[in-house]
């Protein structure tokens, strides 16, 4: 009974899926108008009245996202033929099947939901009317409910006939007859084969949202991965052909574990085709052994700018992987939009302190006597210079060099002190130099007779340990490559939007994951999210009270959470939406599962 209890609420979803693809080209597009929540009410086989659109649409609603579509259809059940044919039967007196188009008119013009004569004369119009005008009420039952049936059946053809539009709004377990608490995905180094009752490890770009259950939570995944060989997504032909910008950023971990970076600003004159990807950057590291923070999982959201909201508008994210690198393509109407970096913390977090007996000298006397920096020292500034330096161009202005000054010290570097710089530091034309750089930390130990203590303090805010190693900082590099047109990248702000990017990364898990119920509540749902090497999670908690969720993933093998610890719970207030955590394997070369329980904690 529960087998077929999921079935029907499998087919339910999928139903809804398909009605809200038949108006929209994905089910990330919002409903805007109150003619669009007719449309796609009709699609899903209802004929809403214009007192049910007022119910949910009520005035200054702007728009309704596809969950709130799910809610509504979950609550408005579908007109049934008996119903519909004993109303008809109660204005059919004689029995004959038939109504006049006098009786039926006085009836819905003057009781209800009043129509206006147009709307009845419409009624008749699409009817079988015979020659005394009056209405076959059966044959128009029978047309209305195998009008609803029809669009309902051509949206699901529609999706059965083309596949790709099928694989990116379900995910490539959208034929699976069964739902399942327990997944298991396995995914080998080749991909090209894959076997039968196993799912591709390529992810799709909507994953498949499925239908709630009762059933605790408990998803095992299991993954064999190569770095060498991931989803790739396929090349523009001649991407190297289009407009390109690059830009430069960090990842830094605050103390409270937190983690910020740049944003950046992209400006398209011109509606264009976009190629969008972030990556690790690996500096100018001379050593063969690659650098700590390649490891780190990035991501790039992109949001419409609006200077007067902090919630995000999200547009897409790069989830499309290939080695370190993640991208997306696709088309961007002309207008603003913030490029939101993120890595998911799973990889970039607080080492534990291990005593070290002598931090790295910073500076040192010369054989004449005169105070220079260590080479330790020359190339780690020379690794952070790389960092700030934006545009990539060898020098840094004003601006870069100022996002410097507020990482480190907090304060900004005016015009007047700039100047100064450029009289006494290496510039090019109105740009610091490297050496100019170099130079301006030579000058900071020498006013302070070589004591290294502010020096330290810098090193730190950019992520060095006290043996120069950069272990609490991830450098990476944007690149936008535009078909039609040049794309303008700035760097806008540090430290700030953190609330736009935590929305638009629930915003991306909620609308592309899976979504089931936690046990023994119909309010709590669980959205799991899979990414290309990442699982990410979000607990929603509809109803109008606190909940206090316990997640454990002891059962997980060779997996890393974002939370740092196995073990924990939430408090998730009423009515709110909270990220739960991000997975990640630990070593990619070998196999991992994600094994995970969440239960609500009953209330005390």
């Amino acid at each position: 009974m529960l087998r077929t209890q999921r079935l029907d609420e499998k087919n339910f979803y999928m139903n809804c899926r398909a009605a809200y693809l038949a108006v929209f080209r994905s089910s990330l597009t919002n409903i805007t108008s109150k003619e669009q929540l007719c449309l796609v009410l009709q699609q899903a086989g209802h004929n809403p009245s214009q007192k049910t659109l007022d119910k949910y649409w009520p005035p200054r609603t702007r728009k309704l996202n596809f969950d709130d579509f799910y809610e509504i259809l979950k609550q408005e059940k579908p007109t049934e033929l008996q119903e519909v044919m004993r109303v008809f039967r109660k204005l059919d007196v004689s029995g004959s099947g038939l109504i006049s188009h006098a009786d039926l008119a006085k009836i819905l013009t003057s009781s209800g939901e009043k129509m206006s004569q147009g709307e009845v004369n419409a009624v008749f119009s699409l009817a079988d009317v015979n020659s005394e005008g009056k209405l076959d009420y059966e044959g128009f039952c029978r047309v209305w409910s195998s009008t609803a049936e029809q669009l309902q059946t051509a949206a699901l053809q529609r999706l059965e006939t083309d596949s790709r539009l099928k694989r990116l709004n379900f995910g490539s377990q959208a034929d699976s007859s069964e739902l399942h608490t327990e997944t298991l995905l396995k995914s080998k180094p080749d991909n090209t084969h894959i076997r039968d009752g196993q799912s591709s490890s390529r992810p799709s770009s909507a994953r498949s949202r499925r239908s709630p259950t009762t059933a605790a939570v408990s998803l095992g995944t299991s993954m064999g991965t190569s770095v060498t060989k991931s989803t790739k997504l396929p090349e523009a032909k001649n991407i190297e052909d289009w407009h390109q910008s690059t830009v430069r950023g960090c990842f830094f971990l605050e103390e409270d574990g937190t983690i910020v970076s740049l944003q950046y600003q992209l400006y398209l004159p011109q509606t264009t085709n976009v190629h969008l990807s972030i990556q690790p950057f690996p500096l100018n590291h001379t050593d063969q052994k690659s650098p700590p923070w390649m490891n780190v999982d990035t991501a790039l959201f992109v949001v419409v700018h609006n200077k007067t909201k902090e919630e995000s508008n999200l547009v897409c994210f790069t989830e499309h992987r290939d080695r370190e690198r993640y991208m997306w393509r696709g088309e961007l109407s002309a207008g603003s939009y913030l490029l939101l970096p993120f890595t998911s913390g799973c990889r970039l977090r607080k080492k534990t302190s291990k005593s070290v007996t002598k931090p790295t000298n910073l500076v040192q006397r010369n054989q004449s006597g005169e105070l220079e920096l260590t080479r330790e020292f020359r190339v780690a500034l020379s690794d952070i210079f790389e960092v700030i330096d934006v545009d990539g161009n060898g020098l840094l202005s004003l601006q870069e060099y100022n996002f410097f000054e507020q990482r480190t010290s907090g304060e900004n570097c005016d015009e007047d002190a700039w100047a100064i710089c450029k009289e006494t530091f290496d510039t090019r034309g109105t740009e610091l130099t490297k050496q100019g750089f170099l130079e301006l930390n030579l000058m900071e130990a020498s006013d302070r007779e070589g004591d290294s203590s502010d020096l330290w303090l810098t090193l730190e805010a950019m992520g060095y340990n006290h043996s120069l190693e950069m272990v609490e900082a991830c450098p990476f590099l944007i690149d936008v490559h535009c078909e039609d047109v040049e794309p303008v990248v700035q760097a806008v702000s540090l430290e700030t939007g953190l609330k736009m990017l935590n929305s638009a990364v629930q915003k991306s898990i909620c609308s592309k994951g899976e979504a089931q119920l936690l046990k023994g509540h119909d309010s709590v749902y669980l959205y799991t999210y899979r990414g290309d090497n990442r699982i990410s999670t979000v607990i929603a908690n509809k109803s109008n009270q606190k909940v206090t969720v316990h997640i454990n993933n002891d059962q997980s093998r060779n997996c890393c959470s974002s939370r740092g610890m196995s073990v924990f719970a939430m408090e998730i207030p009423a009515r709110t939406k909270m990220l739960c955590q991000h997975v990640l394997p630990v070593n990619e070369r070998q196999e991992w599962m994600y094994s995970c329980a969440e239960n609500v904690i009953p209330a005390s």
